[in-house]
């Protein structure tokens, strides 16, 4: 398959074992999700007919705290992207240092096609199929593209029914009404916000808000609030688009003209692979903020940085969406809730100082901003292993 993801995700982790001291057992069980679950989900379709949908979910790793990540439904889900994604979360918790490891799932679905009714047979057989391996404190879900409040409050309910008691953090990105998080739904955008901000921190005579340029590509929940926190603070957000295309100064362009364009800041906010070794070189934005799950490929990034491009990583950049999850997580947990202003402040402090421990390794050791964050994530996940004698 072109562009893979699992095997970039494989090849993320060879190029920062040159960097730690990993021998070749830890390092294959690292390269290798702890389980990968299948099923076929068959539901009774509004017509009458019965549809089949396969559905997956990866395991990575557990080293460092329960299994965490979102479960998405489209119809470009596969195996490899399930597997790669719950890797990419296990160094995303580790990046910004919250007790989860990483997890992710799916349903080969296009859920446009499908009526509410459907959308939650299908939702409530995920769960049916899965739900032994869920838990507060074994995998904890969460959502991902074309999922949310709806979806979660549906599955929470299967699991509640099949265990026999209650158990809102099993699963985050809840309404608030089922004890979701304030400022969940602004979580991910606002933790790529506050990324910006600590850029700008670094180079204040290059970043200067109402001179600074920004192209976001994809305005889903997460391309729409950084748009919407990065516009409050005098950003010029010159150009946007959606699955269907997008506009620059007014003017019509498509998605692939977006990672063009003459910006200084690049903001891929839809899905992986966007950014590949054919298109790199043709990036002119002097920085890059990941905001999407894997858009630029390991061998995108070498050209990026050879270029002298910043493109701070995704595992950095849309951490914000998990940390947060990680906080519902942990009021459903203790019984106790806290205000927006609350969650704001503890996503800021984390979001902050995980900048700083990235960019002080980018920094250090020249690596490109990927690696940095890498050698930081993998070594903190190594470390749980060995102490746990893994």
């Amino acid at each position: 398959m072109l562009n893979d993801p699992f095997t970039n995700a494989q090849k993320q982790i060879d190029a920062v074992a040159k960097h730690l001291k990993i021998d070749k057992s830890t390092l294959t069980k690292l390269k290798t999700p702890d389980r990968v679950l299948k099923a076929d989900l068959k539901i009774k379709l509004d017509n009458g007919k019965v549809q089949t949908f396969k559905a997956f979910r990866s395991e990575h790793n557990n080293a460092r705290g329960p299994y965490k990540g979102g479960i998405r439904y489209h119809f470009n889900v596969s195996k490899s992207e399930v597997k790669a994604l719950s890797t990419w979360m296990t160094w995303k918790c580790a990046t910004v240092g919250i007790p989860f490891g990483g997890a992710k799932g799916g349903i080969i679905v296009d859920p446009k096609i499908l009526s509410q009714g459907e959308l939650e047979r299908l939702s409530r057989a995920y769960m049916r199929a899965f739900y032994k391996y869920f838990g507060a404190w074994k995998d904890v879900p969460a959502p991902d593209v074309n999922t949310g409040g709806a979806e979660m409050s549906w599955m929470l309910d299967e699991y509640e029914k099949l265990v026999g008691h209650q158990e809102p953090g099993m699963i985050t990105g809840k309404p608030l009404e089922l004890y979701g998080s304030q400022g969940r739904t602004e979580a991910t955008g606002l933790g790529g916000f506050y990324v910006l901000e600590q850029l700008r921190q670094i180079w204040k005579d290059r970043i200067l808000p109402k001179n600074t340029t920004i192209a976001v590509q994809g305005i889903g929940n997460v391309g729409y609030w950084f748009i919407e926190f990065a516009k409050k603070a005098g950003y010029q957000v010159v150009a946007w688009s959606n699955s269907k295309g997008g506009e620059y100064k007014r003017e019509k362009i498509t998605n692939e003209e977006l990672l063009e364009l003459p910006v200084d800041i690049l903001v891929p906010a839809a899905l992986e692979n966007v950014i590949t070794k054919d298109n790199a070189g043709k990036v002119k934005a002097k920085y890059i903020l990941e905001m999407a799950n894997g858009p630029v490929t390991p061998e995108a990034d070498e050209i990026l940085h050879k270029k002298g491009i910043v493109s701070l990583p995704d595992v950095l950049c849309n951490a914000g969406g998990v940390t947060v999850s990680y906080f519902e997580w942990a009021q459903n947990n203790a019984g106790y809730y806290w205000t927006k202003a609350d969650v704001f402040a503890k996503l800021k402090a984390i979001m902050d100082q995980s900048f700083k421990a990235v960019w002080q390794i980018y920094t250090s050791k020249k690596v490109n901003p990927r690696l940095a964050a890498y050698i930081l994530a993998v070594d903190r996940v190594v470390q749980a292993m060995r102490l746990r004698g893994r």
